[in-house]
Order: C-alpha cells, then structure tokens, then sequence
C-alpha cells in the first residue's frame, strides 16, 4: 500500500533507498530517485506485473504516472490533488448528476409507452448487464489514475485521446440547450408568486378563441381543436413559438428568457469557481430538495380523485410489448442516458477521491438510488395524469400525450394550478425543476473543467476562477439561439441528434480502449490496488463483451431508425435531419482526427507508430508542460 502525501504518520528516519517525509513534504532519497528514473524509462509493465513497478505516494504508478525532474536528473515534490472534504459529497454530487430532469419526464413516458410494468423487466436487465458496469468502470477509472477526459488516455491509451475532446464537445453543445430548459422552469418559477397562477384562465392578453378551461364552473365541452390556457401560457407567453416559423426563421430573442439565463449562469459560476469544495457544499441542497419534494407531490398526488387511473395505466402490463425490439432498445437507452457515463462527469468526480475510497461501493448506491428515483417519479407524474383524466373525463393514454418538457410545462403545471394550495405546490414543484437541472450542470462543466485543466495545467491549473468565468460566457452566448422564439425547435434538435448518438459512439470505443487495448487484467490490476479485491467473472464479462455490445447494439438501431421530429405544430424537414447527424458527427470527428495526428507525430515506421500509439506513455515521453503537478 503507498502512503499518501497527506498522510499524518510521521517518517522520523530515512532509510538507505528509501523516501521519507519532512514537514509534509515528500523527499526522495538520490538513490531512490535514480531507481524511480531508471524505471520510468521501462516499458509498460506486463500485465498483473505492477510490483515491479516503483510507486509515487500519491498512488500512481511509476510508469503511469509522470515522475517530474528539473532537468538535472533530480526529481521534484508532487502536489497533492484536491479531494472532496467528504465522502457524502461525492456521493450526493454524483446522485444529482444521474437524477435529472430526464428522472422526472422520460422515464414515466417510456415506462407506460413500453408495456408499463413489463418494461420494468428489460429496464433492470440492461441495467444490470449494461448501465452499471459502464458506471462502475468510469469511477474506477477516474479514481485510479486521477486525471480528467483528456490527460487520462495518456496512461490508458494515448490514440484514444480523441475521446476526451469529443466529451468537451458534447457537454457544450448539452449547456448550450439544457440550461435553457432550467430558464424556463424559472420563468414559470417568478409567474407562480400570484394568488391567482397565470395559466388558469382564459383572460389573458396571450389567450386565443380557443382557449377552453374545462375546470371552470361553467359546464365547457372539451372539442378536438380546443386549448387548455397552460398550454397557451407555454407556447405563446414563455416559449412564444408563434413568433417564429421553424427553423428556418427563428425569430427574435426573448428578453425575459435571456434574464432568466443569465441568473442560472450566475449561480451556476459561483458554485462551481471554486472546485469540488465548493460544490460539493451546493448539491447537499440541489441534490435533497428534490426528494422532499418529490415525497410532497407523491402524496398530494395520491389523494387526488382518479390518481389510482393513472397508476393502474403506469404500471399495468402488456406483456406482448416485450417481443418488439424497440421496447429493449427503449430500455437499454433509458439506463444509459440516466446514468450518465460518457460525458466525463463520472471520471472527473472521481479523480477527486481518495485513491482507496471504495468506489465499487458508490456505483452500487449511486446507480440503485437513480433507478428508484426514476420509477418513483413516475408515480408522482401519473397520479396527477389520472386526476386529469377524471377532470376530462376521457382516458389516461389521450391525457399522456404530452412527452418531453410539455409534459412539466403543460399537463403537469395545469394541474397543479387547479388544486387547493396551488401557488405552493407551483412554486416547491419548480424549484424542484430547478434544483434538478442545477447539480446536472455543475456536473457537466465540471466534467470540461477537470479535463481542460488536467490537460493544461501550465496554463490554467492558477487560473480556474478566470476559466470557469470563460466557460459559462461561452455556455451563455451558445444558448441565445435556443432563447429564440423558435427557441425551442432548436432544444428539441440538439437534444435527439447532438447528444445521442455521439455519447453512445464515445463510450463504445471507450469500453473497447480500456478492456482490448488497456486490457481487461491491468484495469482489475488497478481496481485491486485501490480496493483490495479483484472485480469477479461478472464484471470482467460485461467489461469485455457484454457492455459493449450492449452500446453498439443502442447505437446502430438509433442509427438504423432516426426519430422524425415533431413539436407542436411544426414538422421537422429533411434537411434538419441533416443538420442534426452533422452537429452530432462534429464532437466524434475528434477521435479519428487525432488518431491520424498522433501516427503523423509518432517517430519511426507505421507498425512502430501503432504500437507506441497503443501503449501507456512512460515518463520520459510526456513534456514536462502536460504534468499535473507542480514544482518547487
């Protein structure tokens, strides 16, 4: 076991060969010094064979991890890495990251589209067989080797560096749209501090003729070209679409939106310029007040009138609905996209812990605790789905027509303005929208951050308050597209294309680097160093077959059947479809990029190139400007 440089055991001698500590800082004996640059210039070593290597006291290997010199032959302290202050930080930071807004309005959708009850069947099979190794092998990952999406293919494999730029590319583009769903929210947030909610009524200066509230006292007959006044508050007053033509003619920027934008950013800097200290203080209320909430909504929902209609449309099984592939490849997607490997949150949170934390441990909980959230939420949703029905008097599938946000902003909002108590349940109900969508964004600039600045130490490693700062600027002033009045066409595009498939794409080849290339027995090596165990027979075959086929397989039937993009009134063109498959082939394009860039720059012949390309760097190959440490 090595000891880590804040350890508080005190070293009082220095042994022949040995290291020792004086005043916390690490000192190197000269002849361990020249061991430990004798063995950086080795070869990787051999499978299981990490004995043989020399270790740094902060749990890197001597191969893997970069042993700094002056220049004179002379090795030179290392900088401990910050931690999180807690281990319920951690945990609490990456339960907010998987429980999302997603949490709340896909998974009831899927759910009951697929076969209500019996989804639940392929939903835990892909889960267990797929979601929870790809988590559990990020945060293995990211705790071993302690680097963020980019620097760390350099002790994994260098040609696959590619990836963690892809990674950055992708969580922009999500910060670009998923923030603006948060404004919303917020927007719906300041309307709800009224005695009277906005969308209850007809009366408005944005109601149309058709406006028809059936929970008025006047007997009012629902028709087919009728409009509840929340939808008309959604469409017209916050989103304003009826401004705008499509997407070919997005119309002019809402200010109000803008506004609302600008105050998420806000809070989203400060809680995230200071680093995991800092929000890992933030999620312990971002990532609780929604479960309050979620327990106070549940049971307001469930002694709603007609609330048992929904569950029973929530959870009754249609068992036939498993022989069509699509329910499987609704599943698989499902887990995938709720736990959330792929966008370099996962590996950034965990290089942040320490090195023998049992991660394997907070897959497990972390993973088990979104599951649950998810099918839970779906209760809170379909309860109030079933006292619609009952208000409407038609049935719960013509009342769950509404997927995505419209099923918060329209169905669920409406509502809510129609209970006792309503301007309560409007406002803990949105801020829990909000509290949702802000951990989910700590994460995923956090995600860019920890990868940037593991990179670029030179250069930004003193300097994060001031490239947080950058960051959110340029997440700002990428979403005034979707602040448009056909704003909303362009969060509908960049959610199903620009997320999707390219996620998909990068954690199947990020699955097929560490177990074919890596290889399967060094990552169990790794994990047994840090944990004491070696992962089991389970796991290794999921690693190495399993999980990615599971990803391919989610990958090609997405690929194989684009969905065709409707919102509202307004159909997709073809040539959307076109645009989106570029926005999305724009973050992947890095991977293949940077292979051919790497076998360019790579001395000696092709075969050699390759080799080198494919194999852990030593010491002596990383410069001394993309080490993660610092000198004294």
């Amino acid at each position: 076991e090595t000891q880590p440089l804040t350890s508080k055991k005190d070293v009082s001698d220095c042994n022949e060969g040995e290291d020792c500590k004086e005043n916390g800082l690490l000192v190197r004996n000269p002849k361990s010094a020249l061991r430990l640059m004798e063995d950086g210039n080795k070869v990787h070593p051999s499978q299981g064979d990490k004995g043989d290597a020399a270790q740094i006291s902060n749990g890197y290997s001597g191969v893997q991890s970069s042993v700094p010199c002056n220049g004179m032959g002379e090795l030179i302290e290392l900088e401990d890495r910050e931690t999180w202050s807690k281990k319920i930080d951690f945990l609490l930071s990456v339960i907010g990251y998987a429980v999302d807004l997603g949490n709340v309005w896909r998974f009831p959708y899927v759910c009951y589209q697929n076969g209500g009850g019996a989804f639940l069947i392929p939903y835990t099979i892909m889960a267990i067989f797929g979601g929870i190794p790809l988590f559990y092998m990020e945060l293995a990952l990211g705790q071993y080797h302690r680097n963020g999406c980019i620097s760390i293919w350099r002790k994994i494999c260098p040609i696959f560096k590619g990836i963690g730029f892809a990674i950055c590319i992708i969580d922009l583009y999500v910060a670009s749209y998923y923030n603006t769903i948060m404004a919303w929210a917020f927007y719906y947030l300041i309307s709800s501090f009224t005695t009277e909610l906005p969308w209850t009524s007809c009366t408005n200066a944005w109601n149309t003729g058709n406006c028809t509230n059936y929970f008025s006292k006047d007997n009012v007959s629902w028709a087919p070209h009728s409009i509840s006044p929340a939808e008309e508050f959604y469409t017209r007053q916050v989103l304003q679409v009826h401004r705008s033509n499509g997407l070919d003619d997005l119309g002019g920027i809402s200010w109000q939106l803008t506004l609302c934008l600008l105050l998420i950013f806000t809070i989203v800097y400060f809680s995230i310029w200071k680093g995991v200290k800092t929000s890992g203080k933030v999620v312990w209320v971002t990532a609780t007040f929604p479960y309050i909430i979620l327990f106070i909504l549940l049971v307001r929902g469930a002694t709603l009138p007609g609330a048992w209609r929904g569950v029973l449309y929530y959870l009754k099984p249609d068992w036939q609905k498993l022989l069509a592939t699509e329910v499987w490849v609704d599943a698989a997607a499902q887990i995938f996209f709720s736990l959330g490997p792929g966008f370099g949150v996962l590996l950034a949170y965990a290089s942040y812990n320490k090195f023998h934390n049992n991660c394997y441990q907070d897959a497990l909980v972390t993973s088990t605790v979104n599951c649950v959230t998810s099918f839970v939420s779906g209760f809170v949703i379909f309860t109030v789905l079933g006292y619609m029905a009952e208000m409407r008097n038609e049935d719960v599938s013509e009342v769950a027509k509404d997927t995505g946000p419209s099923l918060l902003f329209i169905t669920y909002a409406e509502a809510i303005a129609n209970m006792p108590a309503s301007t309560f349940f409007a406002i803990i109900f949105f801020l829990m929208l909000l509290t949702l969508g802000l951990d989910s964004t700590f994460a995923g600039l956090e995600g860019v951050i920890t990868g940037v600045l593991d990179e670029f130490p030179h250069v930004w490693g003193k300097r994060r308050e001031l490239f947080v700062l950058g960051l959110t600027i340029i997440c700002f002033l990428g979403s005034l597209a979707t602040l448009t009045f056909g704003g909303a066409y362009v969060v509908k595009l960049f959610e199903e294309y620009a997320t999707g498939p390219a996620v998909l794409t990068v954690v199947f080849l990020e699955s097929v680097a560490v177990a074919w290339f890596y290889g399967i027995t060094q990552f169990c090596s790794d994990v047994k160093e840090m944990l004491g165990f070696t992962p089991g027979w389970y796991w290794r075959i999921c690693w190495v077959a399993i999980s990615p086929i599971f990803l391919l397989f989610v990958t090609c039937s997405f690929l194989s059947n684009p969905p065709e993009l409707r919102l509202f009134d307004y159909n997709y063109p073809y040539w959307t479809t076109v645009v989106g498959y570029c926005i999305g082939t724009s973050s992947i394009i890095c991977i293949p990029a940077y292979m051919v860039y790497r076998l360019i720059i790579t001395p000696g012949t092709l075969k050699e190139r390759i080799l080198k390309s494919i194999t852990p760097e030593t010491a002596t190959e990383i410069p001394f400007g993309d080490i993660r440490m610092n000198a004294v």
